[in-house]
């Protein structure tokens, strides 16, 4: 009997899985950024009232992102249950930094566990886990859907980092800590553009201005950022590289361990005589 892989290799993407992503993800850029394309006879602000359909039509997304990658990978029910796992994990670490300043080591935890199951799995792993803190933390609201989207697309883009197979020690780590640093800022960013386009009563200079061009708005947004959530997405970026840093090599280590056993690598052989 043989093993014809040592180590542990990311889930891949497939046709399937790809075009399940690519759809929840343009779904998701559209439900993000249409207020700034859209005409300034348009309500706007109707558009808080479409989350709930966003949030079903995500449900529906999501499961069909699961279904492809399963499907096209041969994972089992092992698989699968370690995904539950580890969003119930993420889910019990939000809440100990809810409301703190960028204390959020939810974050760390999704960086590392998207590099270990790949892109496909890395979406679904970090939308679940929203959903389930929103549960915990009683932070089911409107804003659920762009958050779920949000950390999917996070923990993601850890799994479509380069060298999955090859990269170990402490490069691999100042790769995440990297990517965790300007993904937690990318983050932040996102979740403003969800809530700063119904900000218009406040009369301010960094209010979206339905009637003003794309770029006008734009910079209006850049100065929305930085005024607002910059202090706290820092917070959020340090956390994670020092997190990763830290606790990045053994909880690697334990998740590639996990995923062997799950079945994520492939099969076993069996040489004839």
């Amino acid at each position: 009997m043989t093993t014809p892989e040592v180590r542990t290799r990311a889930v891949r993407l497939g046709p399937r899985s790809l075009a399940a992503l690519c759809l929840v993800s343009a779904v998701g850029v559209a439900g993000f950024g249409w207020p700034l394309f859209a005409d300034p006879t348009s309500q706007v602000a109707a558009h808080a009232q479409d989350a709930p359909w966003l949030f079903a039509g995500l449900l529906v997304l999501l499961v069909a992102v699961v279904t492809a990658t399963i499907s096209e990978s041969g994972l089992g029910p092992k698989a699968v249950a370690m995904l539950g796992v580890l969003a119930a994990t993420g889910a019990a670490l939000r809440p100990i930094g809810a409301g703190t300043a960028g204390i959020e080591p939810m974050f760390f935890l999704m960086v590392l566990s998207g590099r270990v199951l790949g892109p496909g799995f890395g979406f679904v792993l970090g939308s679940v886990t929203m959903f389930s803190s929103a549960l915990l933390t009683g932070g089911v609201g409107p804003w659920l859907p762009f958050q779920m989207l949000a950390m999917g697309w996070f923990t993601m883009g850890a799994g479509l980092l380069p060298g999955p197979d090859q990269l170990r020690g402490r490069g691999e780590l100042a790769l995440l800590a990297a990517y965790g640093f300007c993904a937690a800022f990318a983050y932040g960013t996102v979740m403003n553009l969800a809530g700063w386009p119904f900000m218009g009563a406040l009369a301010s200079n960094v209010a979206f201005d339905p009637h003003a061009d794309v770029t006008a708005n734009l910079a209006r947004f850049l100065a929305y950022c930085l005024a607002t959530s910059l202090g706290w997405d820092l917070g959020r970026a340090v956390v994670t590289v020092v997190l990763t840093l830290a606790l990045g090599a053994p909880l690697l280590k334990a998740l590639r361990r996990a995923t062997r056993r799950a079945a994520f690598e492939t099969p076993v052989t069996f040489e004839p005589r």
